[in-house]
């Protein structure tokens, strides 16, 4: 018996000493792009995209466990390990596709900012400077390891989200059945719909921070066990998350009248009738969400580019040592904070643009992922159960499909 609870606090011990990468990059997905995404989906389609979240979740899990398997075994990252598979130009193109997408998603994150306090008459050209600079001086100033607590931090205040899918009190009993019960419609708005949700839930930039972030807290073969746990317990916290949000704006909005909401601000908004702490609770998830995400995805960038090309990177080092990613850091949270100025920018047509482009962009992140971590000599007996290699081309091909289909509809002028 005494082996036996010393083996339990050994694991607790390592659990503790690795948590940090898988359950920061699972949930701060749930950002201003994702928190509007599900509100949209509860709204327009109320319970119908539950089903969804089954089969995302476990896509999530496989391409999560996948980069911080490759992390731990090779200690590099994921854009070091294309450029030295796949050469510098295929890495070159596939950083500038990355930089554009994030580049969306930083505008989204901004303009969750300005929306959540927006809502308490505080002006976008107040909140949104000083969250750019509150991110800026987080890391910047910070080193991984007081970076990382606050981060942590942040992943706990998404209880807020659960906590106010029960206040609506919504059908559970529909909802439960929509869990499971799949349905397809070849409507554009739905497939748009669908390929957001894929895209907010699994950014190709998770992939590439997840790795960085496995190889600068040092994880190595020895702790797998335990990240690989973490990452998981990440990814089915970030979706049951997601749950709730679909569920709080199918029992406040959808029940009511299907609605296309404009941004998460109306799905908070559309909270108060069921009480002050349900609007709050929301209002105030999506201010971290923006905050939390808007840290993050300059950095996820600034990390994926500079290891791609050869460049100096880590919030370990100082400025003067990897003045390009810090650099790129800054001007991403710059561009993104000031675009969101401008008056009359789109920006709800931004955000959701901006998660659909995440979701056609994962499979050309997928492929590489896939090729690297079935080499033998890369990985050696860590490679990839045939499982898994199944349900990642499976999931390549099922996304470049709707993607095509969405595609289709354009050309024909199907709106």
């Amino acid at each position: 018996m005494p082996k036996f609870l010393s083996r339990i606090r050994y694991q607790i011990a390592v659990f503790f000493l690795v948590i940090g990468p898988g359950f920061i990059t699972a949930n701060v997905d749930n950002d201003a792009g994702g928190i509007f995404t599900y509100s949209a989906a509860g709204a327009r389609y109320g319970y119908l995209p539950l089903w969804t979240l089954v089969p995302i979740t476990l896509v999530l899990i496989i391409t999560q466990e996948m980069c911080s398997r490759m992390g731990a075994v090779t200690g590099k990252g994921l854009s070091d390990l294309i450029r030295e598979e796949f050469g510098l130009r295929v890495t070159f193109l596939m950083m500038s596709l990355l930089v554009f997408v994030n580049l969306t998603n930083v505008m989204a994150e901004f303009a969750g900012v300005a929306s959540s306090l927006e809502i308490f008459h505080v002006s976008r050209y107040i909140s949104v400077p000083l969250a750019a600079a509150a991110v800026w001086f987080l890391v910047v100033e910070g080193n991984y390891k007081s970076v990382e607590k606050m981060f942590l931090f942040g992943c706990a205040l998404y209880i807020t989200y659960i906590i106010s899918g029960f206040l609506v009190k919504p059908d559970w009993k529909e909802a439960a059945i929509n869990s499971v019960k799949p349905v397809l419609m070849l409507e554009p708005s739905y497939v748009y719909m669908l390929i957001g949700m894929v895209g907010t839930t699994i950014a190709p930039w998770m992939q590439f921070y997840l790795q960085s972030a496995v190889v600068e807290k040092g994880i190595t073969v020895k702790e797998y066990a335990a990240s690989r746990f973490e990452v998981v317990f990440g990814c089915i916290m970030t979706d049951v998350v997601a749950f709730f949000i679909i569920v709080a704006c199918a029992g406040a909005i959808y029940s009511l009248k299907p609605t296309d909401i404009q941004d998460a601000t109306q799905a908070a908004l559309a909270l108060k009738p069921f009480g002050q702490y349900a609007f709050l609770l929301f209002s105030a998830g999506l201010l971290n969400a923006s905050v939390f995400a808007a840290s993050i995805l300059p950095l996820s960038t600034a990390y994926s580019v500079c290891e791609g090309l050869g460049f100096e990177s880590g919030v370990n080092r100082r400025m003067r040592e990897a003045p390009v990613f810090y650099g790129l850091y800054t001007g991403l949270i710059v561009i993104g904070a000031g675009v969101t100025l401008i008056p009359q920018f789109p920006l709800v047509t931004m955000i959701l643009l901006s998660q659909v482009l995440n979701g056609m962009l994962l499979p050309f992140v997928l492929i590489p992922m896939v090729l690297l971590i079935n080499k033998r000599d890369l990985m050696g007996e860590w490679i990839n159960p045939r499982w898994f290699n199944l349900v990642s081309w499976l999931t390549v091909v099922v996304i470049i499909g709707i993607s095509l289909a969405y595609v289709g509809f354009i050309i024909r002028g199907i709106h």
